[in-house]
């Protein structure tokens, strides 16, 4: 499977939410798809799933030698953002039914199901009815009824959310099998560590634009080689100085006795060497490169963003 997004608007009233899009994903990655809220990521999903159609500009969705315009339900697995489970039934009931509906018997459901909740170490929760698992183990059941089917394109929409640290590692290994199950994945979450750890490549759209595209590694070039230089101190260092020293760079200061300061291959670093010299005894200067959280944040302000979701 891979699908082509060809300069693609999507308008509602007088807001544009997607403004000439275009982009590919190839069969068998994991493309991540970030943004601050109003970016436009859940109009493109409803135009890559069907549910809307494009104002202009194409999708088109190459499938076993077939061409849609949209994914296919048969050949799709779904987690929404919005939760539909049923909690009163069992769990082993809510995964069947799910998988019924998507083709399956009840024989091959009740097989499958078993062995992804092996894999999440729900066994023992099979019969339980679902109100009864924690908010965690939820998730891990609305995600086991997205691929049960084992559908070729899964969408989803924060799978990281109610998890704690271990199963969220848990979902990087489920996503990783889905990968390796032959599975083109589309993931869209907050948790910017797991992004950066999973994902092939990754999206940032603000205000239903493109703002980068590519590897982190790609991504890192693309916003200028961005890094970081952190700076320690033998003495506490005074806000105003600091502040008056270097008002043309971005920083932050992490405490008494030490300061960031982001930049990028535009930087002369000759003239900030001599700028945090300037501020008193250095003690240590450590060049780090930023990680995807601190990229999104960066690219979103430039891009005239608001930040209100990064995590």
């Amino acid at each position: 499977m891979k699908i082509i997004v060809e300069n693609v608007v999507k308008e509602y009233a007088t807001v544009k939410a997607v403004n000439s899009l275009s982009f590919t994903v190839n069969r068998g990655e994991i493309f991540a798809l970030l943004g601050p809220n109003g970016a436009g990521k859940s109009s493109l999903v409803k135009m890559l799933t069907g549910f809307t159609k494009p104002d202009s500009g194409n999708i088109q969705v190459s499938l076993d030698d077939q061409q849609f315009d949209a994914i296919p339900n048969w050949a799709l697995g779904y987690l929404p953002e919005d939760r539909g489970l049923y909690p009163e039934k069992s769990v082993i009931d809510n995964l069947v039914y799910f998988a019924q509906l998507n083709g399956m018997t009840k024989t091959a459901a009740k097989e499958q199901a078993n062995i992804w909740l092996e894999k999440f170490d729900l066994t023992e929760r099979t019969n339980d009815q679902l109100k009864s698992l924690s908010k965690g183990n939820q998730q891990k059941v609305q995600l086991i009824t997205a691929v049960i089917h084992q559908p070729q394109w899964v969408i989803l929409d924060e799978p990281f959310s109610g998890l704690d640290p271990v199963n969220q590692e848990k979902v990087v290994v489920f996503l990783q099998e889905l990968k390796k199950l032959g599975m083109t994945v589309l993931l869209s979450a907050h948790q910017m560590a797991m992004v950066e750890k999973i994902a092939d490549r990754i999206m940032l759209m603000n205000k239903g634009e493109q703002v980068f595209l590519g590897t982190l590694k790609e991504i890192v070039k693309q916003v200028g080689g961005a890094n970081q230089i952190v700076a320690k101190y033998q003495e506490p260092l005074a806000a105003e100085t600091v502040a008056s020293v270097l008002q043309d760079l971005e920083h932050q200061q992490i405490n008494d006795t030490s300061l960031r300061v982001v930049g990028n291959a535009s930087v002369n670093l000759n003239l900030l060497s001599n700028k945090l010299t300037e501020l008193g005894q250095l003690v240590s200067l450590q060049s780090q490169q930023l990680d995807l959280h601190q990229i999104y944040i960066q690219a979103i302000e430039q891009h005239g963003g608001q930040i209100n979701e990064a995590k």
